[in-house]
């Protein structure tokens, strides 16, 4: 093969890979921002999801040692029942989100908080009548305050397991208020009022920024410096191709 054929096979493909370069920079150019955007990084645990997890944690450090207290000192039989049933129920649930928490390298905390240690006290010092009214009182209070949570949650998160969490602690909330009322000693006209959360934003703007995601879009300047750098090297491709020729 002769020195004039070698040369002109290396223009070929100087040629052609600065076409490849130019072209692929300019339809680069064009491209939409979310399309040139860096892959979505795995959903991280937000202050909602934590939510759930410490609400479902500390329901069970409390109200597994009160559903205890109950069975032993409640002095109608329906409510020594219920509160068996609770105690029993809130191992399981709270050991569903002790598995969860693991799996996602959450920290959960591993004491009743301050409201908590003092029903509990409450409940110690309180007997005969007044101990299952205080027993009712409390639990149905507190489970109306999560059930709220857990739907809403439920409603938004974007991770898996805290969606199951939210699934399986919606059954025992909902099961344990219903074991509650069943004895006949919840003071609905007592209740607090239901916190209804603000509406939400439907608006087209709303919508398209919920569904724009988090991904940082492309700066368009450097777009159009890496093609104007390509067009460069493209033009001394073609120059040395010609070069070549003489």
């Amino acid at each position: 093969m002769n020195v004039r054929c070698v040369e002109t096979i290396r223009a070929t493909v100087a040629r052609r890979t600065a076409a490849l370069v130019v072209g692929a920079l300019v339809g680069l150019a064009g491209a939409p921002a979310s399309a040139l955007a860096a892959p979505v990084t795995p959903t991280q645990l937000n202050a909602a999801d934590m939510t759930l997890f410490n609400g479902v944690r500390l329901a069970g450090l409390w109200e597994i040692p009160a559903g205890q207290m109950a069975a032993e000192k409640g002095k109608n039989p329906k409510v020594r029942q219920v509160g068996t049933m609770i105690a029993e129920q809130h191992v399981e649930l709270d050991q569903l989100a002790v598995d969860a928490a693991n799996k996602l390298g959450a920290a959960l905390p591993s004491t009743p908080n301050a409201d908590q240690q003092g029903w509990l006290k409450e409940m110690e010092n309180a007997n005969g009548d007044r101990f299952d009214q205080i027993f009712v009182t409390r639990l149905r209070e507190a489970h109306g305050k999560i059930f709220p949570v857990i739907g809403a949650v439920r409603a938004s998160t974007r991770n898996p397991v805290v969606r199951k969490l939210a699934d399986d602690a919606n059954v025992f909330v909902m099961h344990h208020m219903q074991m509650l009322e069943s004895t006949g000693l919840v003071r609905y006209t007592e209740l607090p009022p239901a916190a209804i959360p603000a509406a939400q934003d439907t608006s087209q703007l709303a919508l398209a920024k919920a569904n724009a995601g988090s991904s940082t879009p492309v700066n368009p300047a450097v777009v159009w410096a890496m093609l104007f750098a390509a067009i460069g090297v493209g033009t001394i491709m073609v120059i040395r191709l010609r070069r070549s020729r003489v």
